[in-house]
């Protein structure tokens, strides 16, 4: 038992030295379980793309690339400009469904449509929310694949092409949607430099090991995903009430037993938060997301834990991740409760006991999180982004964190969704940048 845990009690001292093995072991056994697990996407995954195949213009699918839009002024006059002048694709049209906008945004989408043809607008008079936004494009979309496409994102010139060639291939059938790499498209301060890092850790190392060792995925990315219709539908379409629309219909199509493909070598540029309260508040509303998938799936994973495995590993990660950050937090008030009693009795050596016990549990997470960003680095875009290997500590130090409140702050919220009391309503960005005039 750790000496510091004595209650007298032996069963309560087992079970809170369990509780804080979670806390010590956790976020080191998966720092080093996804750095070997990308080394599993690198040489054995099935459906990594190795070849691609430009499909001429006569066989070119439909593709429906769909922008929901909430007070976009800012950025849906470049956005819209880009993806009808940059693409290399010839048979696709914008779909933007214009959710309730109260400022400049339909002014805007007006004289687009006079300049593009391929370009339709939606008009949603009350703010109802991402997800029913898509629903609504969905019937009037023309494609027979709809690429989700956010405001303040573009994907790469070739984007739409490479999507295709993952549902062109033999086995394919099965494939509900692909998702790409994302990056940052503002990297002028600091805290868009740390999400870059952020990125790369999350996408460039998770989405890898999932899909290479697991065979699923946790979520897809809502700025840029692919997807084929008849997968949507099956699943009932996106989940309304819900504050991430991306993560959960991520997992009612594996949980249907459709295929979801992580592509990382096709490239899409988002906007990221610039400022502290709007990182804090992205951050809310993914937790919220992330904590009312797993709450929805609970039951179905533990009454069928090996009807896919994958599926079940991710969800026990999930379940220690919001453990781990509840019991991170009791044992940070403890800590500071017990250090400062301590000091005041004059118990110097137990304050160098508790101090020197911290520093190593910190320097061995500091040590796992460094090998897994540093590998993200080296292996996400090729190794462009290893210059912004210098703001890992920043990123490690504050996002955590954040991360940790934003879970703990939000676990409510959620459980009141499950029980009939969300929506999925979106407030506007706070963009930086110029308006466009007319």
């Amino acid at each position: 038992m750790f000496p510091f845990i004595d209650t007298g009690v032996s069963l309560m001292d087992f079970l809170l030295t369990l509780l804080l093995l979670i806390v010590m072991t956790y976020p080191i056994i998966g720092g080093f379980t996804w750095f070997i697990g990308v080394l599993c996407y690198t040489y054995a995954f099935n459906y990594k793309q190795n070849e691609w195949i430009e499909i001429p213009t006569k066989l070119e699918p439909m593709i429906t690339i769909m922008i929901p839009a909430h007070n976009e002024e800012i950025s849906i006059n470049d956005t819209i400009n880009y993806l009808m002048n940059k693409i290399n694709y010839s048979n696709y049209e914008i779909l933007v469904i214009d959710d309730g906008s109260t400022d400049r945004t339909p002014k805007i989408l007006n004289r687009l449509m006079e300049k593009y043809d391929k370009l339709r607008v939606i008009r949603i008079e009350e703010n109802k929310g991402k997800a029913h936004a898509f629903n609504v494009g969905l019937a009037f979309a023309k494609g027979e694949y709809m690429l989700s496409n956010d405001a303040d994102t573009v994907p790469e010139p070739d984007a739409l092409w490479k999507y295709i060639n993952y549902f062109m291939r033999p086995d394919s059938a099965n494939i509900a949607a692909v998702t790409a790499n994302m990056d940052v498209k503002n990297r002028t301060s600091v805290l868009g430099k740390s999400q870059t890092v952020e990125f790369s850790s999350i996408v460039g190392i998770i989405k890898r090991t999932q899909a290479g060792v697991l065979g699923s995925l946790y979520a897809y990315s809502g700025a840029n995903t692919m997807y084929r219709k008849e997968p949507l539908i099956d699943a009932g379409l996106f989940r309304q009430d819900r504050a991430t629309e991306d993560i959960s219909i991520a997992w009612d199509h594996q949980c249907k037993g459709w295929i979801s493909i992580f592509a990382p070598d096709i490239m899409f540029y988002m906007e990221v938060p610039e400022n502290l309260k709007m990182l804090y508040r992205q951050r809310r509303r993914w937790a919220r997301g992330g904590t009312e998938v797993w709450l929805t799936n609970f039951k179905k994973v533990l009454l069928h834990p090996f009807q896919h495995i994958g599926r079940t590993a991710i969800f026990i990660d999930q379940t220690l991740s919001i453990v781990w950050t509840f019991v991170f937090w009791i044992y940070s008030f403890i800590f500071i409760v017990m250090l400062i009693n301590f000091f005041m009795e004059g118990n110097f050596e137990r304050v160098y006991h508790m101090l020197t016990m911290n520093f190593i549990f910190v320097s061995f997470e500091m040590i796992a999180g460094v090998m897994q960003l540093g590998a993200s680095m080296l292996i996400d875009d090729n190794g462009r982004k290893l210059k912004y290997f210098i703001f890992s500590p920043f990123y490690m130090l504050l996002f955590w964190m954040m991360n940790a409140v934003a879970i703990v702050t939000t676990f409510i919220p959620a459980v009141k969704t499950i029980l009939g009391h969300g929506e999925g309503t979106w407030t506007s960005p706070e963009r930086q940048g110029k308006e466009i005039s007319e």
